[in-house]
């Protein structure tokens, strides 16, 4: 098995990169920020979250703030370590 089959499969899109990315560095993150940092619609970053979250790299909080639903991500511990091991996998890629 070469290094490029070690390459995590659930952050071969670019939006889940950056969700990946964005949740290492911020400990809870809304769903309209995570929207505008990233430039992409609800739909698309709904679909992705909902494969991290299905995939127990994400954690998904719905609540309400006074009548209006408020949607945030954070990074879980698996996530962490399957993020940071696909990181290593790509440092040892280029290194070719």
């Amino acid at each position: 098995m070469g290094i490029i089959d070690k390459l995590n499969k659930d952050f071969e899109s670019r939006v889940r990169l950056g969700i990946m990315s964005i949740l290492i560095v911020n400990e809870w993150i809304d769903f309209t920020e995570m929207k505008t940092l990233l430039n992409i619609t609800d739909g698309n970053l709904a679909s992705h979250s909902s494969a991290l979250e299905k995939a127990q790299y994400i954690e998904v909080k719905k609540e309400f703030v006074g009548k209006k639903p408020k949607t945030s991500y954070k990074v879980t511990d698996i996530g962490r370590a399957a993020f940071k091991e696909h990181l290593n996998y790509l440092e040892k890629l280029m290194k070719f």
